[in-house]
């Protein structure tokens, strides 16, 4: 593991230009060619950069806005992203900060690693934070065997519009005091082995319905309903202490007189309101500059790096151009401010190197976690336990709906189902959304969409949901006689829902959103 020494003003050996390079954290793709590599080398030997945000390719989703490239699985990721940074550290001339997204664990970007549940499952469990620290702990226990310094989570965006595209099911809800805690329990569970956190996306990206990977999210409420709602998770975590803070691509005119400028560009949101008005001291990183909400906003390479840094971002995530932007900040920034900056960041990366290296953990703990987050998480949003008794009783037929690599509980249930009754007036329904994110549904074919909506018409249905919950947008699901979220499909979520049908556990959850019910 590297270390870093103490950084001292009076004997360090960086000049100017050195100290703006640690700012830049270009991108990383862990299924680049060799050449793609060497490129990268290059420029961390040649600009002294100070970190790389990890991505699972070139073709993935935070890069690849118009899907027009093939997302190749690579199952020895893992392997080849402990082998860059071995590379990619022994280019550089300062140590390297890693960092990465692992909202849910490095499964978000890295086949075969261990995947926790998405926000809005934890965000459905009551009254248990331990657990909420535990999976905290446990990402960033993965992340630290990886070699990565800094999780880049959790989301505190309150998820108050359901048909926010980017936000949703990495949210844990739209309440406040909710969102909060959980994000509070996450942090110090990360804190808790040496690994640096980070809040995003500030100043809150959940009331809206625009992706800002592709366009400028503009919220038009007022300072004063944001800072009692959206911005409070923000303002009660920044108090509790945390590493650092990313700032979104989000047009806010309340917050910068009337501009609307992008809040990564704004120093009046960066500068004014989150160092000044909520106190924060710490690191505050860009949301990626790649995204097409500001990228597109300006043509000349190297001026969107120089506006961010002049905004107040310490950290350039996902830097294009990096020379020009360098060259940029270095022509136009104030000396002072520099140093400031880089004051800043070193002292996030001492924190980092010099955190102890954790205890080496196995795939079974992390089973029995996602075992324990399902118990507290499954949710009975319709209906009662008595009419899923009566239910069973009477007699069943099974339908499964959707995909999944696993389908043990329609499985087990369809046996239970043979071996029973016969009931044709009685359907249970597993539905497996193929896709998390609300984009043409979920995925899910027109016709079993179809299907499930004539079935809800003309059937007495219980609808098990293996999946983001605001898939129940699209149907009329109080139609059905009970519907129950499970929220994820790990074979631990669909063992514990097959209990609570077969009647041995209740479900404790509660849905941590507001479902708005969309007519067919």
């Amino acid at each position: 593991m590297f270390k870093i020494a103490p950084y001292n003003i009076a004997t360090t050996q960086f000049d100017l230009k050195e100290k703006v390079g640690q700012l830049f954290m270009p991108a990383a793709f862990i299924n680049d060619t060799e050449e793609e590599i060497q490129e990268l080398e290059k420029l961390i030997g040649k600009y002294h950069i100070g970190g790389l945000c990890f991505f699972h390719s070139r073709a993935s989703a935070a890069t690849n806005f118009e899907g027009k490239k093939k997302i190749v699985y690579n199952e020895q990721s893992l392997t080849t992203l402990k082998n860059l940074i071995q590379r990619y550290q022994n280019a550089a001339k300062y140590p390297l900060l890693i960092s990465i997204d692992a909202e849910w664990g490095l499964a978000m970007r890295i086949e075969n690693t261990p995947q926790y549940p998405y926000a809005i499952t934890l965000g459905a469990i009551q009254n248990k934070e331990d657990l909420i620290f535990k999976v905290g702990q446990q990402i960033a226990l993965d992340c630290r065997q990886a070699g990565i310094h800094w999780n880049l989570a959790p989301v505190v965006d309150i998820n108050n519009n359901p048909n926010n595209p980017v936000i949703g099911y990495r949210s844990f809800g739209e309440d406040k005091l909710n969102v909060t805690q959980k994000a509070l329990s996450f942090i110090k569970g990360t804190q808790s082995v040496g690994v640096l956190s980070c809040i995003k996306h500030f100043p809150g990206h959940g009331d809206t319905a625009t992706d800002s990977h592709l366009g400028l999210p503009i919220i038009k409420k007022s300072k004063e309903a944001l800072m009692a709602n959206e911005l409070y998770p923000f303002r009660e975590t920044i108090k509790n202490g945390v590493d650092s803070v990313m700032v979104g691509h989000l047009s806010i005119p309340s917050l910068d007189k009337g501009e609307g400028t992008p809040a990564t560009i704004s120093s009046a949101i960066i500068k004014g309101l989150l160092r000044q008005e909520l106190n924060f001291n710490g690191v505050v990183i860009s949301d990626a500059l790649n995204m097409h909400s500001v990228s597109k906003m300006f043509s000349q390479k190297g001026e969107l790096e120089w506006r961010a840094f002049d905004a107040g971002n310490d950290i350039l995530c996902f830097a294009e151009n990096t020379e020009e932007g360098i060259q940029k900040i270095m022509d136009n920034a104030d000396p002072s401010e520099i140093e400031e900056r880089f004051n800043r960041v070193w002292k996030l990366k001492e924190q980092a190197f010099t955190s102890h290296s954790p205890s080496a953990k196995d795939q079974q703990e992390t089973s029995a976690l996602n075992k324990q987050l399902a118990a507290e998480s499954l949710t009975l949003l319709t209906g009662n336990d008595s009419i899923v008794g009566d239910f069973k009783r009477e007699g069943f037929n099974c339908l499964s709906l959707g995909e999944s690599t696993d389908k043990s509980f329609v499985e087990t249930t369809s046996e239970i189902a043979d071996n029973g009754p016969k009931n044709k007036d009685n359907v249970l329904i597993a539905l497996y959304p193929p896709k998390v994110k609300p984009q043409n549904n979920f995925d899910i074919k027109t016709e079993e969409l179809e299907l499930l909506r004539q079935l809800l018409k003309t059937k007495k249905v219980i609808l098990y949901v293996f999946g983001n919950p605001y898939v129940l947008n699209l149907i009329n699901y109080k139609a059905a006689k009970a519907v129950v979220l499970g929220y994820q499909n790990f074979k631990e979520f669909q063992d514990n829902a097959l209990a609570h049908f077969k009647g041995e556990i209740i479900a404790k959850g509660t849905l941590p959103v507001t479902i708005n019910l969309i007519e067919p």
